[in-house]
């Protein structure tokens, strides 16, 4: 049995535009900015030659039969390969699923970069992550999460698509700032992605930010904008607006990421402190979900710059 590990970092986006018109899949994406988190999805394969193709998924030990983006993505590498093979997938989360972390995009892309190794595909890097973000578009999971957290570090994406066809622009943060997060439940980006409403919403300020971010490169604005984004939209909760108000009369920057119910900050670490002050007064105790997936009261994050890599 062969075994292969790869790591994705997570990833907050604060802004974007949906643009998904194309027909060719690795056209549709976004444009928008975020940043990538050191902590992510850590995704173990293990194969052996089969007399035909099987799949295992399991969550944090968990087996799943609802992972269907990582179902996309193993399809799609096994069928680009010689022989058939018995495939075992084991994601490992150390950020909360489904609350605005991209944890679909790091388990799609850190399973196709171990799934190209482990059935010795020799893929290029952008190859790889291009199986992802088809997925993630196919199963409309997300647009834009798989170009950024392939690279890494707060980003801004200048141009739609995979990986290898859109582009981003990277700002540098020379390890000054962190990431606070506070999340409270879940939201469903399909359903976003899906209705109109939302779809109009998005795309009135979401390109325009884009250009604003560009002009002035900086994680201060980065939050301002995004905080102006999530107004618009009109997704924020209650008990988020209570922490987004604290905040404010602490002078910290604060928004709701896309999309999770939830409250975070790229901030100066030594504001950090006092962020995370506040966050714990507001905290939901720490819980363990259906998916044995343990879903913290508050995360501390270091930005992650090196992207997805093989351990």
């Amino acid at each position: 049995m062969r075994e292969v590990s790869a790591f994705s970092p997570g990833h907050i986006t604060g802004f974007f535009q949906i643009c998904d018109e194309p027909e060719d899949l690795l056209l549709k994406g976004s444009r928008g900015a975020g940043v990538c988190l050191s902590k992510g999805i850590r995704t173990t394969v293990r194969l052996e030659p089969a007399t035909r193709n099987s799949l295992e998924v399991k969550i944090n030990g968990c087996p799943t039969a609802e992972a269907v983006v990582s179902e996309y993505v193993a399809k799609t590498m096994l069928s680009r390969a010689r022989g058939n093979h018995r495939v075992l997938v084991e994601h490992r989360a150390e950020i909360p699923i489904g609350r605005g972390m991209g944890t679909s995009g790091a388990g799609a892309l850190s399973l196709a970069l171990a799934l190209n190794d482990a059935l010795d595909l020799d893929l290029s890097k952008e190859e790889v992550a291009q199986v992802a973000h088809i997925a993630e578009v196919e199963c409309r999971t997300g647009l834009g999460t798989v170009i950024s957290e392939t690279y890494g570090g707060m980003e801004i994406r200048v141009k739609p698509g995979a990986p290898g066809v859109g582009e981003i622009v990277k700002v540098p943060l020379g390890g000054e700032y962190v990431v606070v997060y506070l999340p409270f439940g879940q939201i469903s980006t399909r359903t976003i992605l899906t209705n109109e409403f939302f779809r109009r919403r998005i795309n009135e300020l979401g390109g325009t930010f884009v250009n604003e971010l560009l002009s002035k490169p900086e994680p201060e604005e980065f939050m301002r904008l995004s905080r102006s984004f999530a107004e618009h939209i009109g997704l924020i909760t209650e008990r988020v607006k209570a922490v987004l108000k604290e905040a404010d009369e602490a002078g910290l920057p604060c928004s709701m990421p896309m999309f999770g119910e939830a409250a975070f900050s790229l901030l100066k670490r030594r504001d950090a402190e006092d962020l995370l002050e506040i966050f714990k007064r507001y905290q939901v105790p720490s819980t363990v979900s259906e998916a044995g997936e343990e879903v913290p009261g508050v995360i501390l994050a270091e930005v992650d710059e090196q992207g997805v890599r093989l351990i």
